[in-house]
């Protein structure tokens, strides 16, 4: 399987060359165009209960697609994200995982397990959610946010705005602090924070 991001960073989406045989998982809706003779199907993301869950409680579809080609040559299909902005791909090692914001997955490889994990209240009252999606590999990760994307590896403590948050490793620990001082915090408009703590990479929305 082939991927290329075109759009730039305003508009990205996924143009896919499949092999006979891949398998491509989408986010439900983010399928634009694809050859004909793809199969397509709806799945339940992870069984009716943890999909359940994932909907109502992490922000995601209840349903995910799943695309086969199962003709003898390559065939091409383009998968977008809901909100204008940037898309990335990442490959997950195997048992590596990363957290994610609701929203953000766009697409993965058949091999990478899709999961919800209890973010905590600190990143409810952050509106980053209070279950987090987690993506654990081997495999092929896209995922997106509004605006563009900003990489940042986190050594021991970082400061992000609150619903900037996109995608962070499992040994990243958030917490909640004002901004500044309690006056500075209500009148210079930045109110709450998050200050990521410990060591990995961390991935910022430009705009929320």
């Amino acid at each position: 399987m082939k991927a290329e991001i075109k759009g730039g960073t305003a508009f990205s989406y996924l143009d896919i060359e499949m092999a006979p045989g891949d398998v491509l998982i989408t986010e439900s809706g983010a399928m634009s165009s694809m050859d004909a003779d793809l199969q397509m199907k709806a799945i339940l993301n992870g069984g009716l209960i943890k999909g359940l869950l994932r909907k109502y409680l992490g922000g995601e579809s209840l349903f995910l697609g799943h695309y086969t080609n199962a003709s003898a040559g390559s065939r091409r299909i383009t998968v977008t994200q809901a909100t204008p902005g940037q898309i990335r791909e990442i490959e997950l090692a195997e048992g590596e995982s990363l957290y994610m914001q609701a929203g953000a997955f766009v697409a993965c490889t058949e091999s990478v397990k899709l999961g919800l994990s209890f973010a905590g209240i600190i990143p409810m009252i952050a509106r980053e959610g209070l279950f987090r999606l987690e993506v654990t590999g081997p495999g092929k990760v896209w995922y997106g946010a509004y605006g563009a994307l900003l990489d940042k590896e986190v050594v021991g403590e970082y400061i992000v705005d609150t619903s900037h948050l996109v995608a962070y490793d499992k040994n990243i620990k958030i917490k909640l602090q004002f901004a500044g001082g309690i006056f500075s915090s209500l009148f210079g408009g930045e109110g709450l924070v998050m200050r990521l703590e410990g060591q990995g990479r961390a991935v910022i929305q430009s705009r929320s």
